[in-house]
């Protein structure tokens, strides 16, 4: 080959702008590959099941002619192609499809995966019934803390009540100790009590917060004839017999 003419018109006239080259040169590739595949597809040789199943879906297509002798014996009786079967013409118009079977697997496996897979299915709906039925049993036992807390606050706070209420009236009858400890509300003092004061009320402690707010309401009721629930001081027992509605919360209300 002579030597290329760096200075000649060809050689100014090429396009040596960068990546331009290697654009063409993948574009050449990728139409040579396509190429060959064309040419590995028209020399391939179809398998024995691909050249029954054109062989099948060819006669399939075509219509039956009037060598196939049940269509003779259709045509004998009056039928006619196109029309549809039976004596009032209420059957099918076309064949019954073919059910062809390509796997190896055998007969009935294809109910067997369906009845695993709606077994599957249903398990997978029971556990989210049975998730969901945990959650809400969760919530309805926080939701039943929850309020068995308010409600414990509630008589907390009914019972300091009911205890200065206990202290102030036994002190306008010049009692100067209460019948019980814990009637009233014990003030905080930085010398500690003997140790026989601790084991009363240890003792005292016992009891649960309901029981000392109802002893509590009895005491005050029977002894200076007081409702907490009211807030009123009655003249007698009868006069808080028939004026007071109850000696509960639950009654006032």
């Amino acid at each position: 080959d002579e030597e290329e003419d760096y200075m000649s018109d060809l050689f100014i006239k090429q396009d040596v702008r960068p990546g331009l080259p290697m654009v063409r040169q993948v574009k050449e590739a990728i139409q040579k590959e396509e190429k060959q595949k064309e040419a590995n597809e028209k020399n391939r040789q179809k398998s024995i099941k691909e050249e029954e199943k054109e062989r099948r879906d060819l006669v399939l297509k075509s219509a039956l002619g009037n060598e196939n002798k049940g269509f003779a014996l259709l045509q004998k009786m009056g039928y006619k192609s196109g029309q549809a079967l039976g004596k009032s013409g209420e059957g099918i118009v076309e064949p019954i499809p073919l059910n062809i079977k390509t796997g190896r697997s055998g007969l009935g496996h294809e109910e067997l995966k369906k009845r695993k897979a709606e077994e599957k299915l249903e398990n997978y709906r029971q556990k989210l019934h049975m998730k969901k039925q945990a959650n809400e049993q969760a919530a309805d036992q926080f939701r039943i803390r929850f309020k068995t807390k308010q409600e414990e606050r509630k008589m907390e706070g009914d019972l300091r009540k009911s205890q200065r209420a206990c202290q102030q009236l036994d002190t306008q009858k010049d009692i100067d100790v209460p019948k019980e400890t814990w009637f009233w509300i014990e003030p905080e003092e930085e010398d500690k009590k003997d140790e026989e004061d601790k084991e009363d009320e240890c003792t005292s402690s016992d009891l649960s917060v309901s029981e000392k707010l109802h002893t509590l309401t009895a005491y005050l009721r029977e002894e200076h004839f007081y409702c907490i629930w009211c807030g009123t001081t009655y003249e007698d027992s009868e006069d808080l017999s028939s004026n007071c509605p109850g000696d509960s919360a639950a009654d006032h209300d």
